[in-house]
């Protein structure tokens, strides 16, 4: 029976492996020479670390295994393995928003005994803002509702509806109420149409107030016949009162023209802005 010689057993190997343990161990001081913990930015691999997108970033979480970790963040950067160790840790280059310059952070992940990350730590620690999901857009405040319609009257002139001091419309008149009737479109919705006359300022005030009450009167009858509901419509003399125009200077044609705008009828609630006549 054949002994083997002393020198050639193979006692060696245990050896090999304390070597391999010490070499790791050297690795793994020469990786942590800062006082944070964290390994020395300058043995990571890449050198300069990865580009990640902050959005897929903040998918990861405590409660995921390593194969997980590993597909959302890829490989830890300091070669520390894949199995069998309880920490990874990564050089990750974020851009927090689109065309911010990307900032460089350091994550460290711990995981327990069965390989699922249970916390983080991140170098500098206001990298853990990153974390944050984006805040949400301020709603615009709404805008205000925008206000009615502001119906103006229709303004009629009084010269081109009577005769100079008269209140018996004329055919041009009456034609001129059944064109603005006709525009209203339907009158069954006319809940309240308004006929205001107004005077000049020549003649007594109780004239002015007589007179542009009877145009008002004849205009409102004749919106009547022409199917304006008669409920629906009132008349009111406001003799020379909110004058349009100013024309100073005693009665003469002159004036009297420069003063027609102050004659009118003004009628309000048919739904139609018509320019003066």
């Amino acid at each position: 029976m054949h002994t083997p010689h002393p020198h050639t057993s193979r006692q060696p190997l245990p050896w090999i492996v304390l070597t391999a343990v010490l070499l790791l161990a050297g690795f793994e001081a020469g990786a942590r020479d800062r006082d944070d913990g964290f390994p020395d930015p300058a043995r990571a691999y890449p050198r300069a670390g990865t580009f990640i997108d902050v959005d897929l970033l903040r998918q990861y979480a405590p409660g995921m295994n390593k194969k997980q970790v590993q597909a959302l963040l890829g490989a830890p950067h300091f070669n520390e393995g894949l199995w069998g160790v309880r920490e990874w840790n990564y050089l990750l280059n974020v851009r927090p928003a689109i065309g911010a310059a990307p900032v460089r952070c350091q994550l460290q992940i711990d995981f327990d005994g069965h390989g699922v990350a249970e916390g983080q730590r991140w170098a500098p620690s206001a990298c853990s803002a990153l974390m944050q999901p984006p805040a949400a857009p301020v709603a615009a405040a709404p805008a205000p509702p925008a206000p009615p319609p502001q119906i103006q009257p229709v303004r009629l002139s009084a010269d081109a509806l009577f005769e100079f001091d008269s209140a018996q419309l004329s055919a041009r008149g009456r034609e001129t109420l059944r064109q603005l009737v006709q525009q209203a479109g339907s009158l069954a919705n006319l809940q309240q149409v308004a006929v205001a006359g107004y005077a000049d300022r020549f003649g007594s005030a109780s004239y002015n107030v007589a007179l542009s009450e009877r145009r008002a009167e004849a205009v409102k009858f004749a919106l009547i016949e022409l199917g304006v509901p008669a409920s629906a419509v009132w008349a009111d003399g406001r003799g020379a009162s909110d004058p349009l125009v100013s024309c100073p200077g005693p009665r003469s044609s002159q004036v009297i023209s420069c003063l027609a705008p102050n004659r009118r009828v003004e009628i309000t609630g048919m739904g139609v802005q018509a320019a003066s006549r």
